[in-house]
């Protein structure tokens, strides 16, 4: 079989994928396609007729929907045939995840059921603890949840002070604490919980069923959206948990739940897509409806604008959810080749992508929190009123920003991992970034007039890359170890690295789809929008970065070359997003 070519995590920033070799959503087969239809069909008949009862709230109708979907076999789709799983690939599973994302707080608790709920024991548990509790998750009979955070340990995770010590009898440890903020709480029967045993430096894992005696749950908190998915503290008070219930080994914990979130963020990158494009056709067909000064909305120039960047956004982002998709694929493959059990090389493979799991966090639960406000705007009044999808939908979105990690602990992380990565090894950052700083004073400007049109947006694309570089390289050489205090300045980097992510994503899938079917003017129009909009954002980041640190000589010297590097060249982007707006218009659903 051809061996396709893989970047390693951050190595984006450096080298070039063959865009024969990214997947794009336009390769799904007919097993997938079904899949899709399935989750499609499930969120018509047993979810959206029940959106109102949900957030009533509703626990037990939400328990009873959650069990359906896993008798219908949803919940098994990542979890192998032998514990009542279908076994399907990454790509798969986050082409489930994105139509699951329609769904509301009904998405939370089904994602949080089958991700941080089941995989903790699926990749770390024995085989003895796979058969009695993933076996039975996998079908819906119980349902899970991951118990992390704590009053005093959110982000800072393993801060947590729920304590294990092995009882006299030595066949259980007895377990003390309270866990906040967690999805399912309710209805959960089976919880993986973080401590640590006696005075250990790092967090235990440890599967807790919900009828062990000390096992309190609080009432529901009552939040600003996803008002039906359960979410309540957890008290443990001298709980007796088996010693067969030690999930991984001892201080395995911190590992575990590391591994699990990198994984989490990934798959809420697929699930806020599924939320965006239902937003979009929400606004398309209100606007297709709504008339003022006698004519439809649709044909005023401000909406179509709207309607144009919220499909821009969400089509690129697709775009990189796929591509990160297949790279995780190929990973896992290349650690099955080299001798790792299955639930090993899956994990290892979603972890290897940090730089990217968290690119995917921010990038998509910012896109979607764009498309839903946006949608509310084209409602205009009616957006605010609660008969309207779009208000739920607002409402739900926000909390996508803090869950799996803030958007700005994830932001700090795709600058640190990436450098981090490259300093041990997996890709070489320094060497290109020291040999362009040799370069900054014979940078010229190159109209790209000479080149075709994928050879001119590689070259763009390429001098995000290097004005990128630039930075780092005069960062890391003044900050050395201590850049990571820098938090302003980290941010910036990351969002010219999470734009020129999307970007190259996007411009491959493009490229991709022509090789297949041919010239794509409107296509074309989208990565034009989208190239335009980064280097507007790539030059006042570059430009905030660079006068935070450098002196007036190098200051003067790196805005020069980000001057010359972040230039796109002129469009008519007025024009462009009219066409791209007609085609959503006409087809008065999201058919990009």
């Amino acid at each position: 079989m051809e061996q396709k070519q893989t970047l390693s995590s951050g190595e984006f920033l450096v080298a070039e994928a063959d865009y024969r070799d990214v997947f794009i959503p336009e390769e799904f087969n007919e097993e997938q396609t079904m899949i899709a239809q399935t989750i499609d069909d499930f969120l018509k008949t047993e979810v959206y007729p029940h959106l109102d009862q949900l957030d009533s709230p509703d626990i037990l109708k939400m328990q009873e929907i959650l069990k359906k979907s896993g008798e219908l076999g949803l919940m098994g789709i990542s979890l192998p045939e032998e514990l009542n799983g279908f076994g399907q690939n990454f790509v798969t599973q986050m082409l489930a995840a994105e139509r699951v994302g329609a769904g509301y707080s009904f998405s939370v608790a089904f994602m949080a059921h089958c991700g941080i709920g089941t995989l903790p024991i699926m990749y770390y548990g024995n085989d003895f603890q796979r058969e009695k509790y993933v076996s039975r998750l996998a079908t819906g009979e119980i349902i899970g949840a991951y118990c992390l955070t704590e009053p005093g340990a959110g982000s800072d995770a393993n801060s947590g002070k729920t304590n294990a010590r092995l009882a006299d009898d030595g066949q259980h440890y007895i377990l003390n604490g309270q866990k906040m903020w967690i999805t399912n709480a309710g209805f959960a029967d089976v919880q993986t919980v973080f401590a640590k045993i006696d005075n250990d430096r790092v967090l235990s894992a440890f599967i807790v069923e919900k009828d062990y005696p000390g096992v309190v749950i609080a009432p529901d908190e009552k939040k600003m959206g996803i008002k039906g998915s359960s979410t309540a503290q957890i008290f443990y008070n001298d709980v007796k948990v088996p010693v067969g219930n030690l999930l991984g080994k001892r201080g395995e914990g911190f590992r575990i739940a590391l591994s699990i979130l990198h994984m989490g963020r990934i798959k809420l990158g697929a699930n806020v897509l599924g939320a965006a494009k239902k937003a979009i056709n929400d606004s398309v067909q209100y606007a297709n409806e709504r008339k003022q000064f006698g004519v439809l909305i649709s044909t005023f120039g401000a909406i179509q604008y709207k309607l144009a960047q919220q499909v821009i956004r969400t089509y690129a982002l697709e775009s990189a959810i796929y591509r990160l998709s297949s790279d995780i694929d190929r990973q896992i493959e290349k650690n099955l080749a080299a001798g790792m059990e299955k639930g090993k090389a899956s994990i290892e493979g979603i972890s290897h992508y940090a730089v990217e799991a968290a690119i995917m966090k921010v990038v998509g639960s910012e896109v979607l929190d764009y498309v839903i406000d946006e949608a509310v705007q084209i409602h205009g009044g009616m957006g605010y009123s609660a008969e309207m999808a779009v208000e739920r939908g607002y409402r739900d979105s926000r909390i996508n920003r803090i869950f799996e990690g803030t958007n700005e602990i994830n932001r700090l992380l795709v600058v640190d991992t990436a450098i981090k990565k490259a300093q041990k090894g997996e890709f070489d950052l320094a060497g290109p970034a020291a040999a362009l700083m040799a370069e900054i004073d014979s940078l010229e400007v190159h109209t790209g007039g000479d080149l075709s049109y994928f050879e001119s947006k590689y070259r763009i694309i390429g001098n995000y890359k290097k004005a990128i570089l630039l930075i780092i390289h005069a960062l890391t050489s003044h900050f050395d170890n201590k850049l990571v205090k820098e938090q302003e300045i980290m941010n910036n980097l990351s969002d010219m690295m999470m734009e020129t992510y999307v970007s190259e994503s996007l411009l491959y899938r493009l490229q991709k789809k022509e090789s297949l079917s041919g010239v794509q003017e409107l296509y074309r129009d989208i990565l034009d929008v989208n190239v335009f909009d980064a280097a507007a954002l790539l030059h006042k980041m570059a430009y905030e970065a660079i006068h935070s640190f450098a002196e007036a000589d190098k200051a003067d010297k790196l805005i020069r070359a980000c001057d010359i590097l972040l230039k796109t060249g002129a469009m008519n982007v007025k024009e462009a997003r009219r066409r791209i707006a007609a085609k959503l218009i006409e087809e008065n659903s999201y058919q990009f």
